[in-house]
């Protein structure tokens, strides 16, 4: 039975648990979870509820992939394989099916679409913040070059608009139009903020709600909207998917002073490198001593790591990460409080474990 309240264990632990559940097939009824809490089902097996349509999802893809280009094609199939949890696109489908998923093959392009620029936006943030490691290899712009990456990019995201243009929901497409806006003004905003250490906590966060929030709340959305959902429902799974989002760049912050770089496939510290003053910073300084704080005030204007055993030893200390993880924490809650209104299904009870995956993740 379905909590009226998000479960929460600590204010000083992330951690979290959902009610029992199971996973099953929505062709075959199989079970593919074994069972147990959200925070027992892995990511693989919500993924496998719709896994036929992933797998589609993904043909799809590399049919959508193609140019006569052959650089296109290799800098673009270069980072489409390699290895992401196509996130977005799982959000797509398991919303749909929450609708019931009878619009055809829709929900289909429309997951394809949302990894297309996804994809587009990791091409450009690599070359903006001279990234040279993504996903445990080296970045798109450090094999073949900053000009080629962009431009790739570019034709990732036209061949989105081209893509939802067959769709033919002129709402959807308002939606994506919007979003890809709101993502570019975040790029902007945190370009801005870079090397600045007076970043403010809510400048913070409008840059992630912005930058990488905006695409998960769209990645929710329209499946409501291609299934002409109350307009209550639609909200209610936009606000479900922003919330997520939001909870998810949280945890990536916390990654970046805890992770295990073969699992985050990225460098410890790499936001501090690039002077990006994300939350565990901004708290750090702002409770910190003052010569904690100015460590990492020279850190972010420099945009360097010599410090970096250092400042991860204050960003423990001063509660800073455990502050980020209850502010991804109290984020989950209000997406979890978002699918009251939603009909139960077990697509809704995957949505909800794929938010306990999302908080408690290592990677």
């Amino acid at each position: 039975m379905r909590a009226g309240t998000f479960p929460i264990e600590s204010d000083a632990n992330p951690n979290f648990s959902m009610r029992t559940f199971t996973l099953s097939d929505p062709k075959t009824n199989q079970d593919v979870s074994g069972g147990g809490s959200g925070q027992d089902v892995d990511f693989s097996s919500i993924r496998e509820l719709v896994g036929e349509d992933m797998r589609a999802t993904d043909a799809l893809i590399e049919e959508e992939l193609h140019s006569d280009v052959v650089l296109v094609n290799q800098i673009s199939g270069y980072i489409i394989h390699s290895g992401g949890k196509r996130l977005r696109p799982l959000l797509v489908l398991l919303a749909a099916y929450v609708f019931g998923s009878n619009e055809g093959r829709k929900h289909i392009a429309l997951a394809a679409i949302i990894e297309f620029i996804h994809t587009a936006t990791l091409l450009h943030d690599d070359v903006v913040d001279a990234s040279d490691l993504r996903r445990g290899q080296e970045t798109a712009n450090a094999v073949w070059g900053n000009n080629a990456s962009v431009l790739v990019g570019d034709f990732l995201y036209s061949r989105a608009f081209q893509m939802m243009v067959k769709v033919g929901n002129m709402r959807i497409m308002e939606i994506f139009a919007d979003i890809t806006n709101a993502i570019a003004e975040g790029e902007v905003m945190q370009l801005l903020n870079c090397h600045e250490p007076d970043t403010t906590e809510e400048q913070y966060l409008n840059v992630i709600r912005a930058k990488t929030a905006k695409l998960f709340e769209a990645a929710t959305q329209i499946s409501a909207v291609l299934h002409q959902r109350p307009r209550e429902e639609e909200q209610a799974m936009a606000d479900f998917g922003l919330h997520l989002g939001t909870a998810y760049q949280l945890v990536d912050d916390v990654l970046d002073y805890r992770g295990a770089i073969d699992k985050i496939g990225k460098n410890i510290g790499d936001d501090l490198a690039e002077g990006k003053p994300t939350l565990p910073l901004i708290y750090a300084m702002r409770v910190g001593t003052e010569s904690q704080a100015a460590m990492i005030r020279d850190a972010i204007r420099e945009g360097q790591r010599e410090q970096i055993q250092r400042i991860i030893q204050t960003v423990e200390s001063t509660g800073a990460i455990a502050y980020t993880a209850a502010a991804a924490k109290a984020e989950a809650k209000l997406a979890f409080q978002s699918l009251e209104i939603i009909p139960p299904s077990r697509y809704r009870d995957a949505l909800e474990g794929l938010l306990a995956f999302s908080v408690n993740r290592a990677y």
